[in-house]
C-alpha cells in the first residue's frame, strides 16, 4: 500500500496544532453571526410573481385577472371631492347666470385670466342651479381644462401645474409617481415620443394630482375631477339590475391597471383575450377596491372599456363600469393606483 510522505505527518498521535483551534474558534463565529442575522439567506423583497387569479362569481363583476403583488401599506385618505351636487332647481338662478356671465369676461378679456375663470365657475357648481345650467357650467369648464390642463402651456397662479426642469438620471416614470399622476398623461401633454431619452436640462409641464371620479348612477355618468376640481364628464355603463354598481368610495388598487389584459368569463370560465368573440373588457381595465360605505372590504369590480359601445348608458354589465374605448383610455392615463377615489352615489 503506497503511504503518504511521512513529513507531512510529523506529529505524534494526538497532538493538535494550536492554528487549528484559532480556526475552529472563527469558524464558530462567523455561524453564529450568519445565524443572527441571516446572511446569506436574505430574500430579495422585490421579486413577485405574476399569476392569472381565479374570479368570485358571489362579487357580481365582469372582472379581469389581476396581477399578484406583494401588500403594500394604504396610505391615508385624501380629502374627499367636492360636495355632492344639490338638486336641480325648476327655473335658472339669476345668481348664477351672472357669475357664469363673469367668468367668460375674464376668459375674454385682456390679459386672460384662465385660472380665476376656472376656479370661479368650479366653485359656482356647488350652488343650487337648474341642469341647463349645470350643463354650460361643466361645459365651459371641459373646454378651459383642454388649455390649462391638457394643453402644453402652464399658466400663471395655476396651483396645479407647473414646469419641471429634467435632472441628470429622472425617469418620467418617477416623475409622475412624485406628482401622484401616471406616466402616461406627462407623456402625452409634452409630446414625448420616447420617454427613456429624457434630456437634463429639458423643462416639461407636471401636473399636481391625484385625479377622482365620481360615478352617478342615476344619469350613467362619470365626472373627472382633479383634487377638487372639475375636469370633464364621461358617459358609462353600469351594473345590471340583480348586479348593480355598489355605492360607495372606492379607491384604485394597486397593481390593478391593465393594458388588454386576459379575461375569465364568470358564466362560462372560458379564459379570453382581447379580440376574441366576447371578450368584455375593452382596451383598458382598473380594478377597484372598497373603502367606505357599501362598497368597503368589497372587491372583484372596476372601471374597464367596452366592445359593445352601445351598452354605455344602459344597466348591462355584471357591476363595473364600463367607458367607450376611447374614453378609458384617458381616464387610465390620469387615475392613479392607492391615491385616486372613485366615488359612486345615485
Amino acid at each position: 500500500m503506497a503511504r503518504y510522505p511521512s513529513k507531512l505527518y510529523g506529529r505524534q498521535k494526538g497532538q493538535t496544532p494550536r492554528w487549528v483551534y484559532s480556526i475552529s474558534g472563527l469558524l464558530i463565529i462567523a455561524g453564529a453571526i450568519a445565524f443572527i442575522y441571516g446572511y446569506p439567506f436574505e430574500r430579495n423583497e422585490d421579486e413577485a410573481s405574476a399569476t392569472l387569479m381565479n374570479i368570485d362569481v358571489k362579487n357580481e363583476t365582469n372582472l379581469s385577472p389581476v396581477v399578484a403583488r406583494k401588500p403594500e401599506p394604504k396610505p391615508a385618505l385624501e380629502p374627499k371631492l367636492s360636495k355632492i351636487i344639490p338638486e336641480p332647481t325648476s327655473e335658472p338662478s339669476p345668481k348664477v347666470a351672472e357669475l357664469i356671465d363673469e367668468a367668460m369676461a375674464l376668459v375674454d378679456g385682456k390679459p386672460v385670466r384662465i385660472m380665476e375663470a376656472r376656479d370661479r365657475l368650479n366653485e359656482t357648481l356647488s350652488m343650487p342651479m337648474n341642469n341647463v345650467q349645470r350643463a354650460v357650467i361643466k361645459r365651459k369648464l371641459s373646454e378651459l381644462a383642454g388649455r390649462w390642463l391638457f394643453g402644453r402651456d402652464v399658466f400663471p397662479q395655476d396651483r396645479f401645474c407647473d414646469n419641471y426642469e429634467v435632472k441628470t438620471g429622472d425617469q418620467l416614470r418617477v416623475i409622475g409617481k412624485q406628482h401622484k399622476v401616471p406616466w402616461e398623461i406627462l407623456k402625452e401633454i409634452n409630446k414625448i415620443s420616447r420617454p427613456e431619452l429624457l434630456k437634463a436640462g429639458e423643462m416639461i409641464k407636471v401636473i399636481r394630482g391625484p385625479f377622482h371620479v365620481r360615478i352617478y348612477r342615476s344619469t350613467f355618468t362619470m365626472d373627472l375631477y382633479l383634487q377638487r376640481t372639475f375636469v370633464r364628464s364621461f358617459p358609462v355603463g353600469l351594473g345590471q339590475a340583480d348586479m348593480e354598481t355598489p355605492t360607495g368610495l372606492w379607491r384604485v388598487k394597486q397593481g390593478g391597471k391593465l393594458v388588454k389584459p386576459p379575461w375569465s368569463d364568470p358564466v362560462t370560465h372560458k379564459l379570453l383575450h382581447y379580440g376574441d368573440p366576447g371578450y368584455a373588457l375593452g382596451s383598458r381595465w382598473m380594478a377597484l377596491e372598497g373603502i367606505e360605505g357599501n362598497a368597503k372590504d368589497r372587491s372583484g369590480f372596476g372601471i374597464h372599456g367596452t366592445e359593445e359601445p352601445e351598452t354605455i348608458g344602459t344597466r348591462s354589465s355584471r357591476g363595473c363600469i364600463r367607458l367607450h374605448n376611447g374614453d378609458v383610455m384617458l381616464v387610465y392615463n390620469l387615475l392613479v393606483p392607492r391615491y385616486s377615489q372613485v366615488e359612486v352615489v345615485e
